[in-house]
């Protein structure tokens, strides 16, 4: 109701020159004409009938619109989340390990460096280094797709992969940033516990330590926090799609709000809840998998 109750779409649609009868004419072809409750509750009546709604602008279901550009945005944010646990799992460990050393002071100052970076001066400072300057990546779009499963991807292309490195990159780091921190946390706590002592004193290697002992320990706290950031790299990296010009669906919903696009908008926002919700529901699974104790039925094994 609030998105549908701020601005006047049929302003954006029309052009500068139309009567006040042809701009009439839109808004009743558009439903505006009737009363926000009367909207609300039309909504709603084809919301459980599985329809979002039709584009003001492109005159296409809204669940369709939100289906093309899906794909982009997955991998987009499947390539950001892969990243920033191959650069902050591994530093994450070295500097719990090592907590207090100069090698932990130096990831931590350059994960809080990371991690305060506004993100789209991020992008184009990457964008002037690794495009402009060092011609190393395109500063743009997707490149060339392929189709898998019946589902269009630029994985499967060289020139994909070249796209998508640095929006990935950009948009990971952030969260790198925050993996390290937590893990670092959480591996240094381990490491003082009763149970790693007791390994060490029958003789466990570090190594062993490390890995089976105090990362096991780290694994659920770290994924519930990770679920939540793979459903905010999914659904909110607009300012990553924007600034690399990526076809997702952030991109097209700054383009929706600028032009008023209402059904686009509650649309998105509708798919952005459900995706959380699923990926909750995961992290929730996954927990039974990483710790036998847990159980869905509230009952220790």
């Amino acid at each position: 109701m609030g998105v549908y109750a701020i601005g006047d779409p049929v302003q954006m649609l029309v052009p500068p020159d139309a009567t006040a009868a042809e701009v009439e004419r839109a808004r009743v072809a558009l439903g505006l004409d009737q009363p926000i409750l009367v909207q609300y509750w039309l909504y709603l009546t084809g919301l459980f009938q599985g329809d979002l709604g039709t584009s003001f602008v492109y005159n296409q279901p809204t669940i369709d619109l939100v289906l093309q550009r899906l794909p982009a945005t997955v991998e987009l944010g499947l390539a950001a989340f892969v990243m920033s646990l191959v650069i902050g799992l591994p530093l994450g460990l070295i500097a719990g390990y090592r907590a207090g050393s100069m090698t932990d002071d130096g990831i931590m100052n350059g994960s809080i460096f990371a991690y305060s970076l506004p993100n789209f001066w991020q992008g184009l400072l990457l964008i002037l280094l690794f495009a402009v300057q060092l011609r190393w990546f395109p500063s743009g779009g997707r490149g060339d797709t392929g189709t898998v499963m019946g589902i269009e991807t630029s994985l499967v292309t060289a020139s994909g992969w070249s796209h998508i490195f640095l929006p990935a990159f950009n948009l990971a780091l952030f969260n790198a940033a925050m993996v390290i921190r937590l893990t670092r946390a959480q591996v240094q706590a381990a490491m003082i516990s009763e149970y790693v002592r007791y390994a060490r004193a029958k003789g466990v290697p570090e190594g062993r330590i490390l890995m089976r002992h105090a990362f096991r320990n780290v694994l659920i706290p770290l994924v519930t926090v990770l679920g939540l950031e793979l459903g905010n790299l999914l659904a909110y990296g607009i300012i990553t799609e924007t600034v690399f010009n990526w076809p997702g669906m952030g991109q097209l919903l700054i383009n929706s709000i600028n032009v008023v696009d209402r059904p686009v908008i509650v649309g998105y926002l509708l798919i952005v809840v459900a995706m959380f919700v699923i990926i909750n529901l995961i992290v929730d699974l996954t927990y039974t998998l990483l710790d036998p104790r847990i159980r869905l039925g509230g009952k220790p094994a």
